[in-house]
C-alpha cells in the first residue's frame, strides 16, 4: 500500500482504536466571508474513545480551543462550521438545531471553560448556576437541584459549600472558580468532557489540584475527556491519546508514548524540543522553533509547517498534507516520514 492510500478516514475508522464515543470528520470552522476571512479549522479528524483521555495539543492560534466549540455549535456569528461531521450517537451534530443541541451540553457533554470569570454570571450565586444546569436537563424540584449543587461544590473541594454557595464568582479564587466550573459540567454526570485550557490561568500549584480533580472525576464517572492544553507537562501527565494541530490542521495522531518517545512529525519534534527536561534532565537543551506561524487569512500552500521546518524540501510546498497512517493508532501529515523516520 502507497502513503497516499493510507488517509484519515482508514485510521479514524478502524475498529483497533476501540470504542468510539465522539468523532470528526473533515471538521472546517471558518471566521469571516470567504473572501476576507479566514479558516481557523481545516480539516480536523480524530476520534475520542470510551472511558479514555484525547488531548488536543499545539501553539497558541492552532485552532484547539476553536474545535472544542465546534464541536458543540458554540462558534459565535461571524464564525461558523463550514464543512465536516461531528459524530456522537450516531448523529451529526453539526446538522441538528440550536434546541437540539442544548439538550445533548451539560447533560450528555458537559464543557468547562479556560476562563471562570468570564464563564460565570457576576450577578448570580454559584449555587444557583450549578442548579440552572441540573434544572435545564431534568424533571427535579428547585430545592433538590440547591442540595445537589451544594452536593457537587463538596464534591469538587469547596469547603462550607452550604454557605459559600451564595456567594457570587468574584468571591471565589481563580482555583475555587475553576471547581465551581467544573462542579457545572458533572452535574448531569456527563459520559463526555470537554475541558478547554482549564488551568491557563492557574499558578502551577493549583493547577497540578484541579488536573487531579480533572482526572479523579473522570475515572469515577468512567467519562471520556477531550483536553485542550499547550502544556505538554500536561499532556504527559493526563493523556492516553494525542492530537497535535499546527495552523488549523492536525499534523499528527498517536497514543501519548508514541508523541513522546517516537514522534514523527518535524512540528510534534520541534514541540518537544521546546520542553526542558523532557527525559527529567535539567540540562537539556532547549531548542526554539524558528519562524512564526501562518497568517490564516493566506495559508501557504501545501505543508503549512514547511517554511519553518528544517526538514522541509520543495516539494512539500505542493504536498496535499492528508495524513498518512503509521499503524492502526498513528498517523503523521508529513510526506518525508518514511525517509525521515530510516534516517533516524
Amino acid at each position: 500500500m502507497t502513503n497516499d492510500a493510507m488517509t484519515t478516514d482508514a485510521v479514524t475508522s478502524d475498529p483497533v482504536t476501540g470504542d468510539v464515543v465522539l468523532e470528526a470528520r473533515a471538521l472546517r470552522t471558518r471566521f469571516g466571508s470567504a473572501d476576507g476571512g479566514l479558516v481557523a479549522v481545516d480539516g480536523v479528524s480524530f476520534a475520542l474513545r470510551r472511558g479514555r483521555t484525547t488531548a488536543i495539543v499545539g501553539e497558541s492560534g492552532s485552532g484547539k480551543s476553536t474545535v472544542a466549540l465546534s464541536l458543540l455549535g458554540l462558534i459565535e456569528p461571524p464564525g461558523r462550521v463550514i464543512g465536516g461531521e461531528v459524530l456522537y450517537e450516531g448523529r451529526d451534530l453539526t446538522l441538528l438545531s440550536e434546541a437540539a443541541l442544548q439538550a445533548i451540553r451539560g447533560a450528555r457533554i458537559g464543557i468547562i471553560f479556560q476562563d471562570p470569570l468570564s464563564s460565570l454570571n457576576p450577578a448570580l450565586s454559584i449555587g444557583s448556576q450549578i442548579a440552572e444546569t441540573i434544572l435545564a436537563h431534568e424533571a427535579v424540584s428547585r430545592a433538590e437541584a440547591n442540595e445537589r449543587a451544594v452536593e457537587l461544590l463538596t464534591h469538587v473541594g469547596v469547603a462550607d459549600a452550604a454557605r459559600r454557595a451564595a456567594d457570587r464568582p468574584h468571591h471565589f479564587s481563580g482555583g475555587m472558580r475553576q471547581r465551581v466550573l467544573i462542579a457545572a459540567a458533572i452535574a448531569c454526570r456527563p459520559e463526555i468532557i470537554i475541558a478547554d485550557e482549564p488551568t491557563t490561568a492557574l499558578d502551577v500549584t493549583v493547577q497540578a489540584k484541579i488536573l487531579r480533580l480533572l482526572h479523579d472525576l473522570q475515572q469515577e464517572m468512567s467519562a471520556s475527556l477531550l483536553l485542550i492544553t499547550h502544556d505538554l507537562g500536561v499532556v504527559a501527565a493526563m493523556a492516553d491519546d494525542v492530537v497535535v494541530m499546527y495552523a488549523g490542521r492536525v499534523v499528527e495522531c498517536a497514543d501519548v508514548d508514541t508523541v513522546f518517545h517516537a514522534p514523527r512529525h518535524p512540528y510534534t519534534r520541534a514541540l518537544l524540543s521546546c520542553m526542558m527536561g523532557i527525559e527529567g534532565s535539567r540540562t537539556a537543551p532547549l531548542t526554539p522553533i524558528m519562524g512564526a506561524p501562518p497568517d490564516l487569512r493566506a495559508p501557504p500552500p501545501g505543508c503549512r509547517f514547511a517554511p519553518r521546518c528544517p526538514d522541509a524540501t520543495d516539494a512539500c510546498s505542493s504536498w496535499s498534507a492528508h495524513l498518512l497512517r503509521r499503524s492502526a493508532t498513528h498517523s503523521v501529515a508529513c510526506r518525508r516520514v518514511d525517509e525521515l523516520s530510516a534516517r533516524d
